[in-house]
């Protein structure tokens, strides 16, 4: 259910900051405890980076999906939590954060469109906080960016037949690359050094495509220009390190350099911060802050995985550890999905 902004105050067991793939699993989760969940994000719709930056891009480490679309997996994670009806306050951040007792177990989150919502635990699922690409350094990048220069795939087909450049040397680059190799007309890809950043399986799948002249690869290279007319590129000038000059043909250019991050208000909780990360207890993903758990990219400790099945199982640990502490005399016998089904919301 998605519930706008209201001036009532909303009562519930957990809040869920952010609604990427390990925020709607901890819903699922807290619903299987019997912990009734409301849940901000800062974006428009559920599903985090993966319905609105990746959705047509496949993930491949999804137990029992040997591929599934970013698109498709948010899609299954809201309804596997939707049984359990949680209230979804979207298009909004959590500005504040207030302890109304010393235990922990009482808390007021006021979002920055004025939903108030007191809880009795909080889980911050919020991936890399708000976000937004690395943009490279063109003179004129501002007058193709709406047009011709696109920082993350939506749709495959918007390629199709045309000459696509892809500057970068890392998961979303290389990938990206395989991936439109089979729909446009020719795909360039860019990128300073002959090593790439990401996984060896898809960067020999990649040079394997160089190889066979199936896409060509732009290597030592960065870029240098762009040249258009009314906002539609033509051409993506690069330069060499030795500052040899060529023009590659190109109707779209896709800059992969990574996404800035910024955690916003969370910052400012109190919360023990480690590189921009919440450090937390990994058998039970408590923050330092009783009350307050953390999952997914946004927490860390040592030797931890940032994968989304890493993330599952720290959304089943907060779970099980809030019903814990908020209901430390109360015995639950552990029963596995098979076993007991779905209770009813």
């Amino acid at each position: 259910m998605i519930e706008s902004a209201v001036a009532a105050i909303h009562q519930t067991d957990v809040v869920v900051i952010g609604t990427g793939p390990v925020g709607l699993f901890s819903i699922f989760e807290c619903g299987m405890l019997r912990l009734k969940c409301h849940a901000f994000d800062s974006l428009d719709q559920v599903g985090g980076q993966c319905a609105a930056l990746y959705p047509e891009k496949p993930i491949y480490d999804i137990p029992a999906h040997p591929t599934i679309l970013g698109a498709h997996l948010a899609a299954n994670l809201e309804l596997q939590a939707a049984p359990f009806d949680p209230i979804y306050h979207l298009k909004e951040q959590v500005h504040t954060v207030e302890a109304l007792d010393d235990h922990g177990k009482s808390w007021r989150l006021t979002g920055t469109q004025g939903t108030v919502v007191e809880a009795k635990a909080i889980i911050i699922a919020a991936g890399v906080g708000a976000f937004g690409p690395n943009r490279p350094p063109l003179k004129n990048l501002e007058e193709f960016e709406k047009t011709s220069i696109h920082y993350f795939v939506r749709m495959r087909e918007t390629y199709r037949h045309k000459h696509i450049v892809i500057a970068g040397g890392g998961d979303s680059a290389v990938d990206w690359a395989l991936s439109l190799s089979d729909v446009a007309a020719r795909v360039s890809v860019v990128h300073r050094r002959d090593k790439f950043r990401a996984a060896p399986e898809t960067e020999r799948q990649l040079k394997q495509l160089a190889a066979d002249g199936k896409i060509d690869l732009v290597i030592p290279y960065q870029l240098a220009g762009l040249t258009g007319v009314d906002g539609q590129l033509t051409a993506v000038e690069v330069e060499s390190l030795d500052g040899h000059n060529k023009q590659l043909r190109a109707d779209y250019l896709l800059p992969f350099f990574g996404l800035s991050m910024n955690l916003g208000p969370i910052a400012e909780w109190g919360l023990g911060l480690t590189h921009n990360h919440i450090t937390i207890d990994p058998t039970t993903a408590a923050t330092n802050r009783p009350g307050v758990y953390a999952i997914g990219d946004i927490a860390t400790y040592p030797n931890k995985l940032k994968l989304i099945l890493t993330g599952f199982a720290e959304a089943a640990q907060a779970a099980h550890a809030i019903r814990h502490f908020l209901y430390p005399d109360e015995v639950v016998h552990f029963e596995y999905s098979t076993t007991q089904g779905v209770p009813k919301a």
